[in-house]
C-alpha cells in the first residue's frame, strides 16, 4: 500500500516527567512503569505492565490500535483503564480519544491523515499541538 493510504498512529502521553509523543509503528506496545516496558509510564499510581497496545486490521485493510487492559497474558492492571471517561477492559481507540491511567497520568490518541493530494516530501507528522496556556490570552510580562 502507498504512505498515502496508511494514516499516522500518534499516542502522546503526559505523567509526572512531562509530555512526550509516541509514533506507533509497531504491532504491539507494552505500557507501564516497568523499564521494559515499550512505552513507559513514570508514576506510582500505574502498574508495572498497565497496558498493551495491539495493531489490528480492519476489513478494509485499514490499521487501527486497540488498547487491553494489563499484560497480554489476561493479567489486569491494579487500577484500570479510564477511556474516554467510562472504565473499560478494551477499546479500538478513535482520533482524539483520552486514556487515563491513574492520577495526573494520561494519554491522547491522534488518527494523522496524510492528504491525498499532497505534493512535495511529507512530514513524519501533519499535526500542530497547542498547549492550554497557549489559548489563554495571559500577558507575556
Amino acid at each position: 500500500m502507498a504512505a498515502q493510504q496508511n494514516p499516522n498512529h500518534l499516542l502522546i502521553i503526559e505523567d509526572d516527567r512531562g509530555r512526550k509523543e509516541f509514533p506507533l509503528r509497531e504491532p504491539v506496545y507494552s505500557i507501564g512503569r516497568d523499564p521494559k516496558c515499550d512505552i513507559r509510564l513514570f508514576s506510582q499510581f500505574v502498574s508495572r505492565r498497565h497496558a498493551t497496545l495491539v495493531r489490528r486490521h480492519r476489513e478494509d485493510g485499514s490499521l487501527y490500535y486497540r488498547i487491553v487492559d494489563g499484560n497480554l497474558k489476561g493479567k489486569p492492571s491494579a487500577n484500570g483503564l479510564l477511556i474516554n471517561g467510562k472504565k473499560l477492559q478494551a477499546h479500538d481507540l478513535q482520533d482524539e480519544d483520552e486514556v487515563v491511567f491513574g492520577p495526573q497520568v494520561s494519554a491522547r490518541y491522534y488518527l494523522l491523515k496524510l492528504e491525498p493530494g499532497a505534493t512535495g516530501p511529507l512530514d513524519e507528522f501533519d499535526i500542530t499541538l497547542i498547549s492550554p496556556g497557549m489559548m489563554i490570552g495571559e500577558p507575556d510580562e
